[in-house]
């Protein structure tokens, strides 16, 4: 998925992204962060990012760069978001709002935000 949000011709502009994420399974998901005209990936080399979602009476799930649940691809401008499955296995079948944002030094940018709804495992 490519977003080409939070440029200088859409200063504070917040791309959207909603799916689902499957109770029980490995979530994985790759962004390509672009900006300008032509869209070129943005360098993320040296950068921080941070993920949370979050639950009303549920646990929250963080992932960062940090803990390894964002990977940059430096100048490819990729962010690879990833949840393993023991840890989906152990969130709520409900509907988690999110953002990610990414941290260069004193500027934060939130790049993303919407809601991953958790769907029930059945098969064990």
């Amino acid at each position: 998925m490519t977003c080409g949000c939070s440029d200088s011709t859409s200063p504070g502009s917040v791309g959207r992204y909603d799916s689902t994420i499957p109770r029980g399974a490995t979530w994985t998901r790759t962004f390509t962060w672009k900006v300008g005209d032509p869209a070129l990936p943005v360098d993320l080399t040296g950068m921080a990012g941070r993920m949370t979602l979050s639950a009303p009476n549920y646990a929250d799930v963080s992932l960062t760069t940090d803990n390894g649940g964002l990977t940059f691809g430096g100048a490819a401008g990729t962010i690879t978001a990833l949840i393993a499955a023991t840890a989906t296995d152990e969130m709520a079948v409900t509907t988690y709002a999110y953002d990610l944002e990414i941290v260069a030094g004193a500027v934060v940018t939130r790049l993303l935000q919407g809601y991953q709804t958790v769907t029930p495992n059945i098969t064990v």
